[in-house]
């Protein structure tokens, strides 16, 4: 095991990650070692649940089960799991504890952010988009019919416990959407100013078949060197105000697409690739890079086999663009590469964004 430490600036949002591959039936004890005599409720992914819902064997009464799918982050699902805490009687003393992927990471995290003003909070990913990404960095949020995550709040978990054993039943398109959160650290690693060097490219490249076949050694690798390189993100930047803005590297044409496909489509993992490929065309359009960086890039995505998207229509994608987040009245962001390993933030002007393309 391996526990690594998110160090906030403020100590009370520091808190620990627990990385290992214990025998599951551990993980129940480890919790609830961890919250001492305070009253809970867990957050089941409904997959997860099905799984290992026996092999960790929390009281039923406890247990709040969410469908998986990137549509049900949805404010009617916030409130059924708001009235169930409520239910329960917790207290701000007490802990909200997410077990599944991003989705339900990300609405029991913003349950526990609202919830009372703010009641404890435990993350348990088991996927490798939440392990390496989401579950980390405090983002909580949900999807509205304008646009993903635009209702959502900066909200720092308790702990997080990692157990890589989780993965092995994790199926091939699930798996691989995390792989497209984990690329993106590799291209940004040296924008993260982390005090270690990974050369997370390298690894990628040289592991990549271990990686496919699920090595759970070479997994907790994997995952220890992202969480390391958002913990030096977030450690500087809890909120987005400068630095954490790298982390966005092919988000913003990302949200656009789950946003125009009503999040059915195509996993989070898939459109970030996506969105990674199509900020390497600006950026050798824009003569950021040169040929050999975008070619060494665009060889590493194929070495995963992602799943292709094909093009939209760039007026509507552009459209959604202007509602994210992230953009200006005027103005749309975007975090391009400028060298190896380095991404930079650019604005565009929907009109310049259009000549460009």
């Amino acid at each position: 095991m391996s526990e690594l430490n998110v160090q906030i600036k403020s100590k009370e949002k520091s808190y620990p990650i627990f990385i290992n591959n214990e025998n599951l039936e551990n993980l129940r004890t480890s919790i609830l070692t961890f919250i001492k005599n305070n009253n809970y409720i867990i957050i089941f992914s409904r997959k997860v649940y099905k799984i290992y819902g026996k092999i960790l064997n929390f009281p039923k009464d406890k247990i709040f089960i969410l469908k998986d799918g990137e549509n049900e982050k949805n404010k009617k699902n916030l409130d059924k799991i708001l009235n169930f805490a409520l239910s329960k009687k917790l207290t701000r003393q007490d802990y909200i504890i997410a077990i599944g992927g991003g989705v339900v990471g990300d609405i029991s995290g913003f349950a526990a952010s609202i919830y009372m003003r703010g009641i404890n909070f435990i993350q348990v990913p088991t996927t490798l988009l939440a392990c390496t990404d989401s579950s980390v960095g405090g983002k909580t949020a949900i999807n509205t019919d304008f646009g993903k995550n635009l209702i959502g709040t900066f909200y720092q978990p308790k702990a997080v416990f990692i157990n890589v054993n989780f993965l092995k039943t994790l199926d091939e398109r699930q798996f691989k959407s995390g792989l497209g959160e984990v690329v993106k650290y590799g291209f940004i690693e040296k924008s993260c100013h982390s005090n270690q060097e990974f050369n997370l490219i390298n690894f990628l490249v040289e592991n990549h078949d271990k990686i496919l076949s699920k090595n759970i050694l070479t997994l907790m690798g994997l995952i220890e060197i992202c969480i390391n390189l958002k913990i030096s993100v977030v450690g500087q930047d809890e909120k987005e105000s400068g630095l954490r803005k790298i982390l966005n590297l092919g988000h913003t044409y990302a949200h656009a697409i789950e946003t125009l496909t009503k999040y059915k489509k195509y996993t989070h993992g898939e459109c970030v690739v996506n969105g990674i490929l199509f900020a390497l065309k600006i950026a050798a359009k824009l003569e950021k890079i040169d040929k050999e960086y975008k070619f060494l890039c665009e060889d590493l995505i194929n070495k995963f086999e992602f799943t292709h998207i094909p093009n939209f229509d760039i007026n509507k994608i552009i459209k959604i663009m202007q509602s994210d987040k992230k953009a200006t009245a005027n103005e749309i962001i975007f975090i391009l590469p400028c060298s190896y390993a380095r991404v930079e933030e650019e604005k565009f002007t929907p009109d310049t964004l259009k000549e460009i393309i």
